[in-house]
């Protein structure tokens, strides 16, 4: 197994501190967020249903599966998948983890452009000059405070997630609330008359879902941390447990709290929560609230901007060091920060803010990165279930300190998930204005263009982009 550090054995089973209870909230802390809710809100109680199927399709077993391959394995997504099917699979699947971060960021910055429009002039809200404006400026100064290094950031991620996240979807529920105490009419249908299914118009009824397998991607990246767990083999489903019942209630109240506020047919996917903080707040005599909590939403997702900036493409860089990059992409700054492929992601981004220029519709635009985001995303989920089943065929012996009960079922429902929304990903939801073709055309495009490249740079690469040496990130038996 080369050269590998080895550790005593009794360092393996000191308590580290890492309760069950401290993974559940890592992983509904790394989850949870407002900017997908106005879309499910559409569906009214119906949205239950469409949180709850992709928690147990794809939310849990991606967290089940990572947790094993985290055990065995050092080094991420990159060397799970290289250890299953070699080094190009293994370069492609860390490039559809950063890359989709990077289609990302417009989705999410559109947001902030909605929230920010509240506070001046909510009608620019649906301006796509402004929307595109508002991410270039703030996704670039994000960059250049991030070339500086994030140390000064670290705390403000976890202020800007109570800020951005816990109270907005606190205030949704406690205001809908006091609204309907007040006598405030409700949009969402009564208990006796609820309808718990979307009505199936076509796949476009029920499109929308694609965008809760976003919501829940991202469980693999605290999965790293169950070798930190006390009795892994039982903490951790019970910590994915209770992850899974704080997240769904996260997501559940504040969309029930949407619907009441606002009209299925008038919801706005990127105004949504602040639609209904307007209702209520209305009613209640305080509009000026509405400002308040826009400008709440607006310092939450600049904090999670500047922090995430620099956080995935860290770890192509590290990959990258391994002869996968150029040098021109290997370099880092003086703070160590990597600047080229910051400054790469960079320019995708300037590409994809200029969409929203362009197109007339920001809603549209807004549904088609997110979706492409999802797709880029679930190209990598899919490989990660297969490495994961192929792993314990082939590498059986190699320790690992969590096993996933029933490994091939889990794996492939959450394959058979993953698959079955990347497919539905392609018909238009019904809230677009595209078109079916070019709606089709744009994702297909966006997905080929931005996802060859780990292909086209591992055919391209040269003895001398390898200047870091390789390590060995198979878990030593002695590990254990």
């Amino acid at each position: 197994m080369g050269e590998t550090t080895r550790q005593e054995p009794t360092k393996m089973v000191v308590a580290t501190g890492m309760t069950w209870t401290t993974m559940a909230i890592l992983i509904a802390t790394a989850v949870a967020s407002v900017r997908g809710l106005p879309a499910m809100a559409v569906y009214g109680w119906a949205s239950i249903f469409l949180y709850v199927l992709p928690a147990i399709v794809f939310m849990i077993p991606v967290a089940l599966v990572a947790a094993e391959l985290a055990s065995g394995w050092k080094g991420g997504v990159f060397v799970w998948v290289k250890e299953a099917f070699g080094d190009r699979m293994g370069f492609s699947a860390v490039w559809q983890q950063w890359i989709q971060n990077v289609v990302w960021y417009p989705a999410q910055l559109a947001f902030f452009a909605t929230a920010l429009a509240y506070v001046f002039n909510p009608a620019l809200a649906n301006n796509g000059l402004f929307t595109g404006l508002v991410i270039l400026v703030v996704y670039w100064a994000s960059t250049f405070i991030a070339f500086r290094g994030v140390k000064a950031f670290a705390s403000v991620s976890t202020v800007g997630f109570l800020a951005g996240t816990v109270v907005p979807s606190l205030a949704l529920v406690v205001f809908a609330v006091l609204f309907l105490s007040g006598g405030g009419a409700s949009s969402l249908a009564p208990v006796a008359e609820a309808q718990w299914f979307p009505t199936w118009t076509g796949f476009a009824s029920i499109v929308l879902i694609v965008s809760n397998f976003l919501a829940y991607a991202g469980m693999e990246m605290n999965a790293v941390h169950v070798n930190e767990m006390d009795k892994p083999r039982r903490n951790f489903p019970r910590a994915i447990v209770l992850a899974s019942i704080i997240i769904l209630v996260v997501f559940i109240l504040p969309t029930l709290a949407i619907s009441v506020g606002v009209p299925a047919d008038k919801i706005n996917l990127t105004q949504g929560v602040l639609q209904a903080f307007d209702v209520f707040f209305q009613q209640l005599g305080v509009p000026w609230l509405t400002l308040v909590m826009s400008l709440l939403i607006v310092f939450g997702i600049l904090a999670s901007v500047v922090t995430w900036i620099p956080g995935p493409s860290k770890g192509l860089l590290l990959v990258g060091r391994q002869g996968y990059l150029p040098p021109a992409l290997q370099g880092t700054n003086r703070y160590g920060m990597q600047a080229p492929i910051m400054l790469v992601q960079g320019v995708i981004v300037t590409i994809l803010a200029i969409v929203f220029a362009v197109v007339p519709s920001v809603q549209s635009v807004f549904w088609i990165f997110s979706a492409m985001a999802v797709q880029l995303y679930l190209i990598m989920y899919m490989v990660m279930f297969l490495a994961a089943m192929r792993l314990r065929r082939t590498h059986a012996d190699v320790p690992r300190g969590f096993r996933v009960p029933w490994l091939p079922v889990v794996g492939w429902v959450g394959f058979a998930a993953s698959a079955a929304a990347f497919l539905i990903g392609f018909v238009e939801p019904s809230s677009s204005s595209v078109g079916p073709i070019g709606y089709v055309a744009f994702l297909v495009g966006g997905i080929v263009v931005l996802g060859i490249w780990p292909f086209v740079l591992y055919a391209m690469r040269k003895p001398s982009w390898k200047v870091h040496p390789e390590v060995s990130h198979v878990h030593d038996p002695e590990d254990e």
